[in-house]
């Protein structure tokens, strides 16, 4: 069972564009500690936009 503390956590990458789409990934907590912001593309609004992490 990984722990809460893991190096690798799971996150969840929420649009920006309001539309509630969501991808999960994996993040490397000591080169990233802080919340992430990826360019990646948003099937319902059919463009790229912000995903954050959400918590």
């Amino acid at each position: 069972m990984a722990s809460r503390t893991d190096v690798r956590p799971v996150v969840q990458l929420r649009s920006t564009a309001g539309t509630g789409f969501t991808y999960v990934t994996r993040k490397n907590r000591r080169n990233d500690p802080d919340r992430i912001v990826l360019r990646k593309y948003d099937p319902v609004a059919r463009r790229h936009v912000d995903f954050r992490e959400a918590r």
